[in-house]
């Protein structure tokens, strides 16, 4: 009963409120043309934020009431599994000695930075696994002890917050050329380097017509 309620706990955190995402004091309001879903979106030059200097950010959900997504390339170091999850919970994992376990962490977004989203393949599946085209993302304990005990998705990335935009907030910084989209490519996503995302990312960047 217990590992039910933290798993529905779990599955109610997934579903985020872009209207409530947080926005900068002063910001252009732009128009809503179409979805930047399912695309990679690429910071450029003219990206004056700098916590989004040299950003790619895999676009989740986009809608006339806002956007959300994951940043990709920005680790920031690795945290041990014992202070990722309850380990009073996991006497087995305890057994196994996977508290000791580093778990590589990326940071996802300015926005929700409490809240760890583990953006992988689609060959793995859990209980809270939610598919979005060629990628998956869950959000459950039991999918990072997998990946501790090296039985997790092949590709994966653990990521801590997201990136969101409230009503015509992203569509304003695209008009001021601040991010271009790209198509999505789990290679890249995925790679190893992540300073070369961005590079890699900008190349195969394309305007929306």
């Amino acid at each position: 009963m217990k590992k039910l309620l933290t798993i529905l706990i779990l599955l109610l955190n997934f579903n985020i409120s872009i209207l409530a995402a947080e926005t900068p004091k002063k910001w252009i309001k732009g128009k809503f043309y179409e979805s930047v879903k399912d695309n990679l979106l690429v910071a450029t030059k003219e990206m004056r934020d700098p916590r989004f200097k040299k950003s790619v950010i895999v676009m989740i959900e986009s809608d006339k009431n806002g956007a959300w997504g994951l940043a990709i390339n920005k680790p920031i170091g690795s945290i041990l599994l014992g202070r990722l999850i309850n380990t009073s919970d996991y006497p087995n994992v305890k057994k196994k000695n996977l508290f000791n376990v580093k778990i590589p962490i990326f940071w996802g977004g300015p926005v929700d930075t409490h809240k760890i989203f583990i953006l992988h393949s689609k060959e793995y599946k859990s209980e809270t696994t939610i598919n979005y085209n060629n990628i998956s993302i869950s959000r459950d304990y039991e999918t990072l002890i997998d990946i501790a005990d090296n039985k997790g998705p092949k590709k994966k990335l653990v990521i801590l917050g997201i990136s969101s935009w409230g009503v015509g907030q992203l569509e304003g910084e695209m008009e001021r050329d601040h991010w271009i989209l790209s198509e999505i490519n789990t290679d890249l996503i995925f790679g190893r380097d992540n300073l070369k995302k961005w590079i890699n990312a900008l190349k195969n960047g394309f305007v929306r017509l």
